[in-house]
C-alpha cells in the first residue's frame, strides 16, 4: 500500500478554474471548494498557456487561499506543453502549491516522470515539499493500467475519473460530459468508476469523480454526485461555482447518517468489550464488526467536513 502522501483535508469539491481567467480565480480564492486548481490544460487555448503560467503564479502569490487546498494541472507528459508548466509553475510558487494534477495518465511511468522532476525542483529550490500528485485516469489505456497507476508513487494522494475524454477513448457515443445516456439500462460510468474507486483505496488514496458539464441541471448533477458516492468516492470535480455547495452536500453525511453511525459503534463497542460477543442487534438490523468498520469510516468523513 503507498498510503495519502498529503494532508488528511477532505477532498469533496475540487473546483476547476481557468489560470487565464483573473476575475474567476479571484473567486474561487474566496469559495468553498475544499480543493482549487488552477488550470493549464484543456480549461486554457493553448497559445494562452505560457501567459497562464506567470498568472498562476501570481496568483497563488497574491490570493488568500484559507484552509483549502491549492493545485495547480499541467498538461500531459505526452505533450510539450508538460515540461515548461511543471518547471515554470513550480520553481516560480511551489511554496504556495499542494497538488500537482496530471491528466491523462496511461502508465505508472507518467506518474514516476512527474514525481522525478518534483524531486529535482524541490530539491534545487529548498521547497518544503514534497507536493502531492493527483493523477486522472480518463483513456482506456489510463483504465488498462489503473491498479499499477495507483502504486506508482508515494505523492499520489488521488485518482480521478475523466468521463469526457474516457468517453471519447472508448467510443461512447456521448456529446455531454458526465452525463447520463437515456437508452443505456443502468449507471453509464459503473463499472469504469467502480474500477478506479477500488484502485484506489486499495492503495490508499482518495478517489473522486470527474466533472457534470450542464452546470444548470441542479436535477443531474445531483443524482451524478450521489451515485458517485455510492461506488465510494470521496468527492467531485466541479466546474462552475454553483456547483459547489450541492456536491458538499452530497458527500458530508448527513445528521441522521452521523448520529446512526455513533450508535453502532457504540452499540457494538459495548458489545465486544463488555458482553464478549462478536454480533448484536441494533434496531432490528445484526451488527458486527463490518459494521462498525462502515460507520468508523462514516465518523471519520465528518470529521474531515467538521461536522463532529
Amino acid at each position: 500500500m503507498i498510503g495519502q502522501a498529503g494532508p488528511a483535508k477532505p477532498r469533496r469539491t475540487e473546483l476547476a478554474v481557468p489560470a487565464s481567467n483573473p476575475r474567476f480565480v479571484a473567486k474561487a480564492a474566496a469559495s468553498a471548494a475544499d480543493l482549487v486548481f488552477l488550470d493549464l490544460e484543456d480549461g486554457v487555448a493553448p497559445d494562452q498557456r505560457a501567459a497562464a503560467r506567470q498568472q498562476i503564479i501570481a496568483a497563488l502569490h497574491q490570493h488568500d487561499w484559507g484552509t483549502k487546498l491549492r493545485g495547480v494541472r499541467i498538461n500531459a507528459t505526452s505533450t510539450h506543453w508538460f515540461y515548461d508548466d511543471l518547471i515554470t509553475v513550480v520553481e516560480g510558487a511551489g511554496d504556495f502549491i499542494d497538488v500537482i494534477i496530471l491528466p491523462k495518465v496511461n502508465l505508472p511511468g507518467d506518474v514516476y516522470m512527474l514525481d522525478t522532476l518534483l524531486t529535482q525542483i524541490e530539491t534545487k529550490q529548498g521547497l518544503r515539499g514534497p507536493l502531492m500528485i493527483e493523477a486522472q485516469i480518463e483513456t482506456a489505456q489510463g483504465m488498462a493500467h489503473v491498479e499499477q497507476i495507483a502504486t506508482a508513487s508515494r505523492r499520489l494522494a488521488a485518482l480521478i475519473f475523466g468521463p469526457g475524454d474516457f468517453a471519447a477513448s472508448v467510443g461512447m457515443p456521448v456529446l455531454e460530459i458526465g452525463a447520463p445516456v437515456p437508452d443505456y439500462p443502468g449507471h453509464l460510468w459503473h463499472a469504469a468508476l467502480s474500477r478506479m474507486v477500488v484502485a484506489a483505496k486499495a492503495a490508499g488514496l482518495e478517489a473522486l469523480d470527474g466533472p457534470y458539464g450542464a452546470y444548470q441541471d441542479a436535477a443531474g448533477l445531483q443524482r451524478s454526485a450521489m451515485l458517485a458516492r455510492a461506488l465510494g468516492c470521496d468527492g467531485k470535480w466541479a466546474i462552475h461555482p454553483g456547483q459547489i455547495e450541492p456536491i458538499n452536500a452530497v458527500f458530508t453525511p448527513t445528521d441522521a447518517e452521523l448520529a446512526r453511525a455513533q450508535q453502532i459503534v457504540q452499540r457494538y463497542r459495548a458489545a465486544r468489550d463488555g458482553e464478549g460477543r462478536g454480533a448484536v442487534a441494533l434496531g432490528g438490523e445484526l451488527i458486527d464488526a463490518a459494521s462498525l468498520r462502515m460507520a468508523e469510516r462514516v465518523l471519520a468523513k465528518g470529521r474531515a467536513a467538521g461536522r463532529i
